[in-house]
């Protein structure tokens, strides 16, 4: 006779081959709307010893005390904002991320952002529908030589730099301390960093320590000839400054794949030209999201087999 499986509640939007593909080996309960969430912790909390969440959507504490039996709780991607961790510690539930599956993923889509931006391939996309050809345009700026700044060097912001040694792109980085082993130039504060650069790439976690730190002051630093770039979590950028800082042409351009206001678009930027959005699909690619699906399983099962997670919080 087989062991039942273990219960598993999803609340991320999975593939319908990626939920056979953990269904089998899961009993998996999938309820990937606000919604659905609910209904699943109140009818049926009692059973679920795992979660798969994303780190947007999270999980709150007062969801784990109406899982009694949970275990484990696993972010899809890298980040874990949202997840309680501190309240998943105290009650002995294990946290485990994705980190590293799509790192390349969104390292390339940061800079097809950085490209898009600082070359104007919006606008320029407009104009040759609008049959405007380019003598009556301004000349968008290269991409190559350019100063990169990047905010946040950890595993993504380190491939986006490697990306930039192909562009011949001097790096320096803002952390809150200094990497080992690293020969970009630091800088010990943000706004040093946006003075410095010419392209800022956000490409630091999410939460409340980063909430708002690219606000009026480092976009001024940044200034009239300067671009920003986030891949991050929206959270990190006060959008009514970066708005502003648009529309006023204090700065020249911004590429985002997150904002504050998501799922919805972001009101204050859809009008203007100079900024490029995509919605926040930087992390996802086939490959990557395969790559996320096979590492949640690998966590699940050192869990649940006693050899510990791959990849904890």
């Amino acid at each position: 006779m087989t062991d039942p499986k273990i219960p598993l509640l999803v609340i991320h939007t999975l593939a319908p081959g990626h939920q056979a593909q953990i269904a089998e080996r899961y009993d998996l309960h999938y309820a990937p709307t606000a919604s659905d969430r609910t209904a699943a912790i109140a009818t049926q909390g009692e059973r679920f010893r795992a979660v798969l969440t994303i780190g947007s959507t999270g999980l709150t504490a007062q969801e784990m005390v109406a899982m009694p039996s949970l275990e484990l709780v696993c972010a899809l991607g890298a980040g874990y904002e949202n997840i309680d961790v501190e309240a998943a510690r105290a009650r002995g539930i294990t946290v485990a991320t994705g980190a590293g599956t799509n790192d390349e993923c969104v390292a390339d889509h940061a800079f097809g952002l950085l490209l898009g931006v600082v070359r104007g391939l919006r606008p320029l996309d407009r104009l040759v529908r609008e049959g405007v050809w380019r003598t009556a345009i301004p000349l968008p700026p290269n991409v190559s030589g350019k100063r990169l700044g990047i905010f946040g060097l950890g595993a993504i912001g380190q491939k986006i730099a490697r990306r930039a040694a192909a562009f011949d792109m001097p790096v320096g980085y803002h952390n809150r301390q200094p990497r080992q082993g690293v020969d970009h130039r630091y800088f010990d504060s943000l706004e040093a960093l946006a003075k410095w650069c010419d392209v800022l790439v956000c490409a630091t976690p999410g939460g409340p320590a980063t909430r708002h730190r690219i606000g009026a002051d480092v976009l001024d630093a940044l200034g009239p000839q300067g671009y920003l770039v986030n891949i991050s979590r929206g959270s990190v950028v006060d959008t009514d400054a970066l708005a502003a800082a648009l529309r006023e042409h204090r700065i020249a351009g911004a590429g985002l794949d997150v904002y504050e206001s998501e799922p919805a678009p972001p009101e204050s930027l859809i009008a203007l030209d100079n900024v490029l959005l995509t919605p926040h699909v930087a992390g996802w690619s086939p490959e990557a999201v395969q790559s996320s699906i096979d590492q949640f399983l690998a966590n699940a099962e050192g869990h649940f087999s006693g050899r510990g997670v791959v990849a904890p919080a």
